[in-house]
């Protein structure tokens, strides 16, 4: 995957291998934090899933992925895992592709539990707390596709692929020693079933959720997942649009107060970056708009969440400002340029038109009505990325303005943004 350092997308990541030169700034700082939490100790690795108890502790990768699809991973990057419970909020993103927000949370709640992820429990209306919790989960793969046993699951492994950008496979030594000695989580199923959210049979729903959490991914395949959501939906490497923006924003908040169990709260306190954990040892984090990340180191905290993965993405957050509230010194400007020729005003704009963009730029724009020199207004668009709706619907308001004032305005899109 050298190429993709440079910015051109392939078609599966085990095409090759992420950029890994030492000299790249990127490798540098994730090196440098990869030292920096390489000799944590604590933690142990997850051994109520006999075959998971096989895990090397020492094994520690890191894998980060750009809105760009450019790739950049250090330490054990092609080391294959389970992926556990970091296939929940892709299952639960699906689900809500297909049946929408309202009937999925019909079905599982949307609040964190406060309580590990294997509790028990379900809330006042009968459902579990969340999507995130085992219990959430196995009802969240009950609602997905056909409900015939096999079926429904090369459904889910399907997509997962490609949110993953390449075909996973299902460890089944893992499936085995999980479908084997997973009770509770078949109690959670039973449990549902009784409240009434659960769909089709029970041993149905939990066998095709063994198999979801044994699909087997590297480092580098979480990071280009996380990047999938991070971007809005359309995988980064591949192009393909797997889900709407709106599911993955869904998706993302979701993630940001229940994906890191009972943890969730501290993590988003100093951490602030939509994750989903896993007891294999995986993390899988999406800096909205920015970068997908993905740690691997098998050694748990109490828990459940990677030790040496909280680390390093509590360093990476830290240092290099990855904080989903972090607030920019100054809002960045949609405007170009404006330039001036006789009664002409000619406004450019530049990058991603949000309803905040588009406040400046109206702004600027009904200056225009008091000053009697200019008549005419062109706003031109070749540069733009993409426009929101809420932008869209601001900036026509404008234009209908400028129009009542006898301001001649128009709009240049040679490249189609503002309809898209």
């Amino acid at each position: 995957m050298d190429h993709l350092a440079h910015g051109h997308p392939r078609t599966t990541p085990a095409d090759g291998h992420p950029a890994t030169e030492e000299g790249h700034p990127v490798i540098r700082v994730l090196e440098g934090i990869r030292e920096e939490v390489a000799d944590l100790a604590g933690g142990v690795v997850a051994d109520y899933i006999p075959e998971l108890a096989h895990a090397d502790p020492e094994a520690f990768g890191i894998a980060v992925v750009s809105p760009h699809g450019r790739a950049y991973a250090v330490g054990e990057t092609d080391r294959p895992f389970t992926i556990q419970s970091i296939s929940k909020p892709f299952v639960y993103a699906l689900a809500v592709e297909e049946r929408g927000l309202d009937d999925v949370h019909a079905h599982v709640g949307a609040e964190p539990s406060g309580e590990p992820f294997n509790a028990i429990s379900l809330d006042e209306r009968g459902r579990p707390e969340n999507p995130m919790i085992n219990a959430g989960a196995i009802v969240t793969t009950s609602l997905v596709g056909p409900g015939e046993r096999g079926v429904r699951f090369e459904h889910l492994r399907s997509v997962l692929s490609a949110f993953a950008g390449r075909e996973l496979v299902v460890d089944e030594a893992v499936y085995r020693s999980e479908a084997e000695t997973g009770h509770r989580n078949r109690a959670l199923g039973y449990l549902s079933l009784a409240g009434g959210v659960l769909v089709g049979p029970v041993e149905a729903a939990v066998q095709d959720y063994f198999r979801q959490c044994a699909l087997s991914v590297t480092v580098v395949d979480l990071a280009v997942m996380a990047a999938t959501l991070a971007v809005g939906g359309v995988n980064p490497l591949t192009g393909e649009r797997v889900v709407s923006q709106r599911t993955a924003r869904h998706t993302l908040s979701i993630m940001s107060s229940c994906g890191m169990y009972d943890r969730a709260g501290e993590w988003g306190l100093r951490v602030g970056i939509p994750a989903k954990s896993g007891v294999s040892g995986g993390i899988l984090a999406s800096a909205p708009g920015a970068f997908g990340v993905g740690v691997f180191s098998p050694p748990l905290d109490e828990a459940g969440n990677s030790v040496r993965g909280v680390a390093a993405l509590g360093r990476l957050s830290d240092d290099y400002d990855l904080h989903m509230l972090r607030t920019p010194a100054e809002p960045p400007s949609p405007v170009h340029s404006v330039t001036r020729s006789g009664d002409t005003l000619d406004v450019r704009l530049r990058g991603e038109i949000d309803f905040l963009a588009a406040e400046q730029v109206v702004s600027r724009l009904a200056e225009t009505i008091d000053d009697t020199r200019v008549r005419t207004v062109t706003v031109e668009l070749e540069r733009v990325s993409g426009f929101s709706d809420a932008a869209r619907a601001l900036l026509a308001a404008e234009l209908h303005e400028l129009a009542e004032a006898g301001v001649d305005a128009t709009v240049r899109d040679p490249r189609g943004v503002r309809g898209a």
